[in-house]
């Protein structure tokens, strides 16, 4: 009998993608086709506190949950019951990433493990599926790309505003020139809450607390710590800075299409012992090799604001609007001009081309490992947002502005800031 790998090898070269042939401004977002049940996968998630939960659900319809692994008791027990009371449950993911049954990873824990797990995930074999920002630190997205070079494993980050029709729509009519020549894009979010002292309490029981710090510094447990309220300590990710601009930024470089030199970032930090360490009040200016500049702000209405020397538009998740979006009625864009599908060579072997499928994300993620092509949320282009965003915070956390070299991912005459593109890490938790 052929295990489902070897199946999946022997059908990849006659399982195309569906293709678009209607105008990207005009399709609709749809989901591939479920597999049939030989060809289904096996799927192991780790972290299933909510996103983790949410992106698992999605990926039920193209493979089977067969392992989860949580560090929390209570949550991982919730999610087996989720999802059939089938799956095994691990407290350890390395335990997890053993199984044979095993070809598909999927991440949804806070963002100090996401380098960890998917480079540790890729070297068991595994096509992996990581929630956003990619990455902690800048250094981590190298070694992954370095990591990812030496294996045949697909890879897709869950910035999936890149399979939004608005998104996407946003990018073409830029690089199809309805705007002109792009001057300049706005990223809004908003603020950072605050929050602290915090009273540090007794490990829960349930909680494998020592694990779950993983390569951050071991600090007394405080209930605000983990879950969800992670993202607003410095420890173990960026604030909404990398949490919105993960999505955000990585929309506005995908259509300026260059890679920034400059970046200006101000913010307000607290200093409360035992409280929120990330900045409360943020802005951010990036200047680009192309002249182009970014802007971001933790005021306004949450979206992007593209502005070229011949006009402008507005997307957010609800919403694309805009003259150039009206007059896409009397002018729809040329199908053939459609492009927005990568971010640098759209032609080159082995990348998902541009007249593919436009299809939700995690269905995309599947399509790619059955096809063994390129998915849309690729690690480079991942690392080049997470990038900018680690970036803006570091510029901010220094209180001065940083000229970066892209091509060598190094802060030019700066030692300090190029210090902080990595993080020391707990012995035995080494991103290597």
């Amino acid at each position: 009998m052929l295990h489902r790998r070897q199946f999946l090898a022997s059908t990849a070269a006659v399982a195309p993608l569906s293709l678009c042939h209607h105008p990207l401004w005009a399709a609709q977002t749809q989901s591939a086709k479920p597999r049939a049940k030989v060809e289904r996968l096996g799927v192991g998630s780790i972290g299933m506190r909510y996103q983790g939960s949410v992106i698992t659900e999605k990926a039920r319809q193209y493979g089977d949950i067969v392992a989860i692994a949580d560090v929390d008791r209570h949550v991982r027990e919730q999610a087996r019951a989720s999802f059939g009371s089938t799956p095994k449950i691990f407290e350890d993911y390395q335990d997890l990433l053993q199984r044979p049954d095993v070809d598909v990873i999927l991440i949804g824990s806070p963002d100090h493990w996401h380098a960890k797990m998917l480079i540790d995930a890729i070297r068991a074999g595994k096509d992996v599926y990581v929630e956003k920002p990619l990455t902690l630190t800048v250094d981590e997205g190298k070694l992954i790309r370095k990591i990812a070079a030496q294996h045949d494993r697909v890879v897709q980050v869950g910035t999936w505003q890149r399979n939004d029709q608005r998104f996407r729509l946003a990018v073409e009519l830029v690089r199809a020139g309805r705007i002109g020549k792009l001057k300049r894009v706005t990223c809004a979010t908003d603020k950072n809450p605050t929050g602290g002292p915090f009273v540090s309490t007794p490990v829960p029981e349930h909680l494998n607390w020592d694990l779950w710090q993983g390569q951050a510094v071991d600090q007394p447990y405080l209930a605000q710590r983990c879950h969800y309220t992670f993202r607003w300590w410095w420890d173990y990710a960026g604030g909404k800075m990398t949490d919105w601009g993960a999505h955000h930024i990585d929309i506005a470089q995908w259509a300026i299409d260059s890679l920034p030199v400059h970046i200006a970032g101000k913010g307000k930090l607290p200093n409360v012992k035992d409280g929120y360490s990330v900045a409360t009040d943020f802005a951010a200016d990036i200047a680009y090799e192309n002249g182009v500049q970014l802007l971001v702000r933790d005021t306004g209405r949450r979206g992007i604001l593209f502005e070229g020397d011949k006009g402008r538009f507005f997307v957010n998740r609800g919403v694309i609007d805009g003259t150039p979006v009206k007059q896409l009625q009397q002018n729809p864009l040329p199908r053939e001009q459609f492009s927005a599908y990568g971010f640098d060579n759209l032609d080159r072997p082995g990348r998902a081309g541009k007249l593919d499928a436009i299809i939700n994300h995690m269905g995309n993620f599947f399509d790619c490992i059955h096809t063994r092509k390129t998915p849309i949320s690729d690690i480079e282009s991942q690392h080049r947002s997470a990038t900018t965003c680690h970036l803006a915070n570091i510029s901010i956390r220094l209180g001065r502005e940083l000229k970066w070299d892209p091509k060598t991912e190094t802060v030019i005459d700066d030692r300090e800031a190029n210090e902080m593109l990595s993080r020391d890490q707990r012995a035995g938790f080494e991103v290597v």
